[in-house]
C-alpha cells in the first residue's frame, strides 16, 4: 500500500479543494493510505471521512478582509504546516493541492522526499506574493501538474511538467439528471462562484435587472452575513427575478433546476486556468456562457455547447441567453454539446494519470 501526505491550505467548496477530493477518492479505490492536512473549516475534504485508508489533521486557517489579519493567518497557517509534515517521515510522497501551502513544500524538501505540485493557480496574474510561491514550487517540486494547456504555457519547459485536466466524480454526476426539454422551459440562469468581485456577482445581478423576463439564480461560496454585507457595502438593489444561495454543502440540486451555467469572470483581472462549475453545468447538460481566455476557454466551442463571451459585453450576453432560450432547436443542439464534451472529462481517467505520476516518483 503507498502512504501518502496531502497538503491543502483552505478547505471550503471552492474549485481545488473539490478537485483534490476527487483525486483522494479515486487513490482510495486504487488502495493508497492517504493523510489529509487541511485546515479546520469543515468543507468539501471531509466528505472522505469513514474511510478506513484516510487519516485527516486539521490547523486552523481562514481568510479574511482586513490584510494585517489574513498575513498573520497565513503566516501562522505555514508554520502549522511546516512542523506538520515533518510528522510524515513514513510517506515518500508529498503531495501539495495549489501553490499555497509552501511551509509543507519546505519541510517535505528537508526531508528528502518527493514532492509533487497540484498547480491550480496562475500566479502571473495575481500578485507578488503568488509569484513568489511560484518560484518556491519551481525549485522545489519534482513534479507539476497543471489543469490546462493555457496554463501549462506560462510555465518553462521541462519534462517534470505536464497536464492533467480536471475532472467531476461519478458520484456528483450520478445526483446530475440532464433533461434538455424540462431545462428548457425552466428558464433559469445560474452561477456558482465566489463572493469576490472579479468573479462577476455585481454583473450577474446586472444581468437579472436588464433580462427580466427569466429567473436568474447565484450561488455563493460565503455565508449568508457576508453576502449581506456584501450587498450592503456595494448598495445593491436586488431585483425580484433573483435569488441569491449561501454556501451548499450539496450543489447538484441547483444544477437540475438550471437552464444555462454562467461564468462571468472578469479577465482583465482574473483568469481561470480550468473552470468546475463549466464543467458541472456541461455535464447536467446546460449550454455554457465563459470568458472568451483561460482554461476554461478550452472546454468551450462556441455554437457548439455554449459561447465565449467577454463580461464586459454584458448586452451581448443577454442576447445570447435570449438567442438560446426563444429556439428549442438552438437549446436542444448546445444541450447535446455540453453532454457530449462533458463525457470527455473522465474521473478515472484524471485519477489514472494522476496515480501513474505517483507511481512514477516512488522509481
Amino acid at each position: 500500500m503507498i502512504n501518502i501526505a496531502c497538503f491543502h491550505l483552505y478547505n471550503d467548496y471552492s474549485g481545488s479543494p473539490k478537485v483534490l477530493r476527487n483525486v483522494l477518492e479515486g487513490l482510495l479505490d486504487r488502495e493508497y493510505a492517504i493523510n489529509i492536512i487541511t485546515s479546520d473549516t469543515n468543507g468539501v475534504l471531509d466528505e472522505l471521512k469513514g474511510n478506513d485508508h484516510i487519516r485527516y489533521e486539521y490547523f486552523h486557517y481562514s481568510p479574511c478582509e482586513n490584510k494585517i489579519v489574513w498575513a498573520l493567518s497565513l503566516i501562522y497557517a505555514q508554520i502549522c504546516l511546516f512542523f506538520k509534515a515533518l510528522k510524515y517521515k513514513s510517506c515518500p510522497v508529498f503531495y501539495i493541492n495549489t501553490i499555497m501551502p509552501m511551509g509543507a513544500a519546505l519541510a517535505g524538501k528537508l526531508l528528502g522526499k518527493r514532492i509533487i505540485y497540484h498547480y491550480h493557480e496562475n500566479a502571473f496574474i495575481k500578485s507578488t506574493f503568488y509569484r513568489f510561491l511560484y518560484k518556491v514550487m519551481l525549485l522545489i517540486a519534482d513534479e507539476i501538474i497543471c489543469v490546462s494547456n493555457y496554463q501549462r504555457s506560462f510555465l518553462p519547459h521541462g519534462h517534470n511538467i505536464s497536464v492533467v485536466y480536471n475532472a467531476l466524480p461519478t458520484s456528483f454526476i450520478k445526483k446530475l439528471a440532464p433533461d434538455v426539454k424540462k431545462a428548457y422551459i425552466r428558464n433559469n440562469i445560474l452561477m456558482v462562484s465566489s463572493l469576490v468581485l472579479y468573479k462577476g456577482p455585481i454583473e450577474f445581478i446586472t444581468l437579472a435587472t436588464k433580462v427580466k423576463q427569466y429567473n436568474f439564480t447565484l450561488v455563493l461560496n460565503e455565508t449568508k452575513e457576508s453576502i449581506d454585507r456584501f450587498i450592503e457595502k456595494h448598495n445593491i438593489k436586488l431585483p425580484k427575478n433573483l435569488c441569491i444561495y449561501p454556501r451548499q454543502t450539496e450543489i447538484s440540486s441547483f444544477y437540475n433546476a438550471a437552464s444555462i451555467l454562467l461564468n462571468l469572470s472578469d479577465r482583465r483581472k482574473f483568469i481561470e486556468t480550468f473552470g468546475m462549475t463549466a464543467l458541472e453545468g456541461m455535464s447536467a447538460g446546460l449550454p455554457v456562457i465563459v470568458p472568451p481566455v483561460g482554461g476554461i476557454a478550452e472546454l468551450v466551442k462556441d455554437n457548439v455547447n455554449g459561447y465565449k463571451i467577454d463580461v464586459q459585453e454584458l448586452d451581448t450576453i443577454a442576447q445570447k441567453i435570449d438567442y438560446m432560450l426563444q429556439d428549442y432547436r438552438v437549446y436542444h443542439r448546445l444541450a447535446e454539446g455540453a453532454l457530449s464534451t462533458a463525457s470527455l472529462y473522465s474521473n478515472k481517467k484524471m485519477c489514472d494519470e494522476i496515480a501513474e505520476r505517483i507511481n512514477r516518483n516512488l522509481e
